[in-house]
């Protein structure tokens, strides 16, 4: 017998976690069920201001604590919740619910060093001397962003940028290379692409993908406790595991 029901997410599918119960009422242990690769939940009203705005070509740190749990450079999204998109995906598996402060860093600019990027400031606000604060920042940001980033700067829209100190503009640059998010928790089954947690492989020989407490029963795929980053990780795991139980529970009939 090969239990092979998947996680619970996209529970619409039907995947509503009978599979572990079946491994709870056989004696196997089952790591606790989290959702996985899915969007992240954020405290900051701003993120429903740039609702539907992609950003590509940034790196997003996530931090527990002051400690670094996950880092990445590709393209995320904005939501009416928080943020959402391949790179925030990935940095959800690294998310703890246990973990008391949990931020999320996006740096805007990772091609550029802190010392360039002023650099860079230093050159747009000379070629827009005479212009507002608010009205100087088209070659940085997408529209959107731009009144945030305005707003988050606590530098007055009005004011001049010739007239802005160096501090202020030290400030500004720190500021695109880490837009601060504090995350408050994931979205749900509903919305995770796998589940994190499952059958404990502590239970499971890996060379045949067997029980280690009940001969002739075998578990594959999303069951198990295991998961993996965006990028066919999950799929593969599925794969693998379902051909070597196959494999190895038909050869025994």
């Amino acid at each position: 017998c090969i239990v092979c029901t998947g996680g619970m997410s996209y529970p619409a599918t039907g995947s509503t976690g009978d599979g572990y119960r079946f491994a709870e009422a056989t004696g196997h242990r089952v790591v606790e069920c989290r959702p996985s690769l899915v969007p992240l939940c954020a405290k900051e009203e701003w993120c429903r201001e740039l609702m539907g705005l992609s950003l590509k070509n940034v790196t997003v740190t996530l931090k527990a604590n002051g400690k670094e749990k996950y880092s990445g450079f590709g393209e995320m999204l904005f939501t009416h919740f928080g943020v959402s998109g391949p790179l925030v995906l990935s940095a959800s598996s690294y998310y703890n619910k246990e973990e008391k402060k949990t931020e999320l860093f996006i740096d805007l600019k990772p091609a550029l060093t802190l010392e360039q990027l002023d650099k860079r400031l230093l050159r747009d606000f000379e070629e827009n001397k005479n212009k507002q604060f608010k009205n100087a920042l088209a070659g940085l940001f997408p529209g959107k962003l731009i009144p945030v980033m305005v707003r988050l700067s606590g530098i007055s829209p009005e004011k001049k940028v010739h007239e802005l100190t160096r501090q202020e503009r030290r400030a500004f640059a720190e500021l695109i290379k880490g837009l601060p998010l504090t995350i408050t928790g994931t979205r749900g089954f509903s919305e995770a692409i796998v589940t994190k947690g499952g059958v404990s492989v502590k239970d499971i020989n890996p060379s045949t993908m067997e029980s280690k407490r009940i001969k002739g029963l075998y578990f594959a795929g999303e069951v198990l406790d295991l998961d993996g980053l965006t990028g066919g990780f999950n799929l593969q795991i599925a794969w693998s595991t379902g051909h070597l139980a196959g494999s190895r529970a038909c050869a025994g009939c």
